[in-house]
């Protein structure tokens, strides 16, 4: 059960960190966006118009606008947006977008890779003119992490699937212990269903009433148990009881535990008879 629930912590963690990695990372992006349309507006020597509030338009793309229309010259949005994303940890592969607000034509636009050859740049050249544009940024996600979200799902069926597993396997076990076939009772094993002792190879049968009575003596294993509940338990409805009838049984199953020195049945005066197995 400790195992299942470690598990089940481990994955709610697991989900916890991912959300909370996505929402840090749609922070950055908006932070890396506006330092971007604060150094095209300084490049434009316009130092009092206000960058929009960056919208995220979906997961991996976002949008950066302006209060005032402004010129300028793409290669210098190539530079300012490389500068920004290369200061997160944000991916280094992506497609900008500059787009018209009347027309929603795209102006210019470009695609960079962590491969340099695989980029698309444009040569720049001439400046844009002044006019209302708003730029868009599309991550685009790099094989690896399609694959990573490829297989999150099964993997977390998968980890439940060994948690359930390992809880059902140890409730087993448990239930095993708690219901034994058999007594170990240091060499000798004690198949109560059968009613016999087992010692190696060596089998000893046990009369009805020795074996009721060496149950309740390995169920109370190194601890007494009183004279009087053992008579109740083992004679009661079951004919009539002398004094002496306990003791008999008691000398009978000392006999046939002998061959183990490590086992003992002490009398404790005036109380009762306790099962010992000393340590070897």
């Amino acid at each position: 059960m400790r195992r299942h629930l470690y598990i089940i912590l481990f994955l709610s963690v697991l989900v916890f960190f991912n959300c909370s990695q996505d929402n840090s990372s749609t922070e950055i992006t908006k932070i890396a966006l506006r330092d971007v349309g604060h150094k095209l507006l300084m490049s434009y020597r316009d130092s009092t118009s206000l960058i929009l509030p960056v919208k995220k338009i979906t997961k991996e793309k976002f949008e950066l606008s302006f209060q005032s229309q402004l010129g300028f010259n793409p290669d210098s949005l190539v530079v300012f947006v490389k500068h920004s994303i290369d200061k997160t940890n944000l991916p280094k592969d992506y497609r900008v977008e500059v787009i018209q607000c009347e027309d929603n034509e795209v102006a210019y636009s470009y695609e960079v890779k962590n491969d340099k050859d695989e980029s698309i740049i444009p040569c720049g050249g001439r400046e844009l003119p002044l006019n209302c544009y708003t730029i868009q940024i599309h991550f685009i996600n790099s094989k690896t992490q399609n694959i990573i979200y490829f297989w999150l799902i099964p993997l977390i069926l998968v980890a439940f699937g060994l948690a359930w597993w390992f809880y059902r396997k140890k409730n087993n076990d448990k239930n095993t212990l708690e219901n034994p076939l058999f007594y170990k009772i240091g060499n000798y094993k004690f198949d109560k269903d059968q009613s016999k002792l087992l010692y190696v190879e060596k089998e000893i049968g046990l009369s009805k009433k020795e074996c009721e009575l060496l149950e309740i003596l390995c169920d109370n294993l190194n601890d007494v148990v009183k004279r009087d509940e053992l008579s109740k338990r083992v004679w009661e409805d079951h004919g009539v009881f002398v004094g002496r009838s306990l003791d008999t049984y008691i000398s009978k199953l000392r006999k046939k535990l002998k061959e183990d020195t490590s086992i003992k049945i002490t009398n404790v005066h005036g109380v009762g008879y306790k099962l010992e197995v000393s340590k070897a």
